[in-house]
């Protein structure tokens, strides 16, 4: 601010200073001050004219803007208000679907439940039928014979016949309780003879 005062003071000397002390300058010195200073001055006069323009369209640009966005703006307590509203909805929307599903589930197990008492009753229902399997086994059978090995596709029966050996023979040498559990690579007695 003192450098921009003094030199507008030393401007206003030079500008003013009688005729005659001028002509103690040199006179190319003074006319080349002088048109700096004009040049200086006219450079500053634009530049304000246009700092000017920028500032008046800097406020209608602004009034603009106020006058779009008017009143809208929400406060802090708003916002979280209704984030809150929000956040109960979605906490009974969330309950709803659960009691649903719960219900949806709970109808499933009921069907799996009744269907799996159905299947257990049925299958108890056919042991009664089955016929009892042999649990007593007799000694009465040739003791001399030969040993097979279970094929795939090998019933008791099948053995029997392959070897012209006796069932009844077969199922007591071997202590065969139930003749559906033979399995493949089993090693068998064959009674042979009699």
């Amino acid at each position: 601010m003192k450098r921009s005062l003094l030199c507008t003071l030393s401007l206003l000397a030079v500008l003013f200073t009688p005729v005659w002390a001028q002509q103690s300058y040199s006179t190319d010195n003074t006319r080349v001050e002088l048109a700096s200073l004009r040049q200086d001055v006219m450079l500053l006069t634009q530049r304000v004219g246009e700092l000017t323009m920028t500032v008046e369209q800097l406020n209608r640009d602004n009034n603009a803007l106020q006058g779009k966005l008017g009143q809208s703006f929400a406060t802090v307590e708003q916002v979280n208000a209704a984030v809150a509203e929000m956040n109960r909805s979605l906490q009974g929307a969330l309950a709803d679907q659960k009691r649903e599903t719960l219900a949806q589930v709970s109808g499933q197990m009921e069907r799996l439940a009744r269907q799996t008492q159905a299947a257990i009753d049925a299958v108890a229902k056919n042991q009664a039928t089955r016929p009892a399997v042999q649990t007593s086994f007799t000694e009465e059978f040739p003791k001399e014979g030969i040993n097979y090995t279970v094929q795939p596709g090998d019933t008791l029966a099948v053995i029997a016949r392959k070897n012209n050996a006796k069932l009844k023979d077969i199922i007591n040498a071997n202590k065969i309780a139930d003749q559906s559990k033979i399995m493949v690579g089993q090693t068998l007695f064959i009674p042979q003879g009699k």
